[in-house]
């Protein structure tokens, strides 16, 4: 007897968890077009994001501004590899299984992946210095991590900021000085970024790798509405959070939990995709202004796994520093004895737990839709 069910998000209570199955299909962000995709590790006041942003074009005319709530030091900035983010973001896509009773799960766990960095201080112009005090801008810090050129700005005034901006070749789009205006009363600072054509070049990548940011603050949030600026559309946007007690949700935008655990038609599975991507259409139609919830659950094991689970050096490169060092992978097998026949037996779970649970959010979202900066909370729901 088999049959299907999409298991789209969340980790069930109680004896509900003892579902088992094997993995068919996933609907993952890809299905979406111009999908942003940010990771945020948090713990007590630390948080780390990383952002891999959809950009496609010419490098020369690629720059982001970022409000945070601290001057952001060198050490406190860094690249990684897109390959961090996919896999998380395969790990957590809403998935369809087809399962029988009695099958046992399999955990695979993903080898380590190395990433490197370099950086160099660049010289601030004494000119570039002299015009940004003019306007009530001052260069809080600025330095090269990787392929970016950076700079943390803080501002008197929003016109005075957007001029010096305009100025260094940064074209900003319609109604900025409003929105930076608003962070400005927040106290915010600004994380100003793009590419160092030299640094870039000496890759000889074709792509552009995601910038990551550590912090210390009380506010837990996330900035979107100067994304929204220059948008022709409404906009796609994952967050995936790495947290210790439970599930991570928005505080001033409902959290609402896409539908799971239901049985569909077996025929469906030769066209997931497409069924996802209209479910979640019609969700986001039925449910305009809301944060959807497409998963949730604890990193230590996953029932079933629509990708191997990270391992602790990549939910370390992510941000989790509280995470133990330590492979957290599968015990090597045994060795064969010569002469003996051997076979190769299921991967084992990890030898202890992963102290990470980890929320996948969805947004589609606009100016009307959404018109607030996500403010986000971590709960005790597991």
């Amino acid at each position: 007897m088999m049959a299907a069910a999409a298991l789209l998000a969340m980790g069930w209570s109680g004896h509900a968890a003892a579902f088992c199955g094997f993995y068919v299909a996933k609907a993952g962000s890809s299905l979406f077009n111009e999908a942003s995709k940010v990771a945020i590790a948090r713990s007590e006041d630390r948080t780390v994001i990383t952002m891999a942003n959809d950009y496609q074009g010419d490098p020369t005319e690629f720059a982001i501004v970022i409000p945070t709530p601290v001057v952001l030091k060198e050490t406190q900035v860094n690249v990684a590899e897109p390959a961090l983010i996919d896999h998380l973001d395969a790990y957590t896509a809403p998935r369809l299984v087809e399962y029988f009773d009695g099958n046992p799960c399999q955990l695979r766990m993903m080898a380590r992946r190395s990433m490197a960095q370099d950086s160099a201080a660049p010289v601030v112009a004494e000119s570039v210095k002299s015009r940004a005090s003019a306007l009530g801008v001052k260069i809080e810090a600025q330095y090269s991590v990787g392929e970016y050129d950076i700079q943390i700005l803080s501002a008197e005034q929003s016109d005075g900021l957007t001029t010096f901006l305009t100025e260094n070749g940064y074209t900003l789009p319609k109604g900025a000085a409003s929105t930076l205006s608003g962070h400005l009363k927040q106290g915010m600072k600004f994380f100003v970024a793009k590419v160092n054509l030299e640094a870039h070049a000496k890759r000889n990548a074709t792509y552009l790798r995601p910038l990551q940011i550590a912090f210390e603050s009380k506010m837990f949030m996330l900035p979107i509405r100067l994304g929204m600026l220059n948008a022709r559309h409404e906009q796609e946007l994952f967050v995936f959070t790495l947290t210790r007690n439970g599930r991570v949700e928005t505080e001033n935008y409902r959290t609402v939990e896409m539908p799971t655990g239901m049985d569909i038609p077996v025929h469906v599975k030769s066209e997931f995709d497409d069924f996802y991507r209209e479910m979640f259409k019609r969700q986001a139609a039925n449910e305009p202004g809301v944060t959807f919830l497409e998963y949730g659950w604890n990193m230590s094991w996953c029932d079933p796994c629509a990708a191997d689970p990270l391992s602790r050096a990549e939910l370390r490169k992510l941000g989790a520093w509280w995470v133990k060092p330590g492979s957290g992978i599968n015990e090597p097998q045994p060795r064969p004895i010569p002469g003996q026949t051997t076979r190769v037996m299921p991967p084992r779970p990890p030898s202890g737990p992963v102290d990470v649970y980890v929320t996948r959010l969805h947004l589609r979202y606009s100016g009307e839709t959404h018109p607030d900066d996500l403010m986000v909370k971590e709960t005790n729901n597991t």
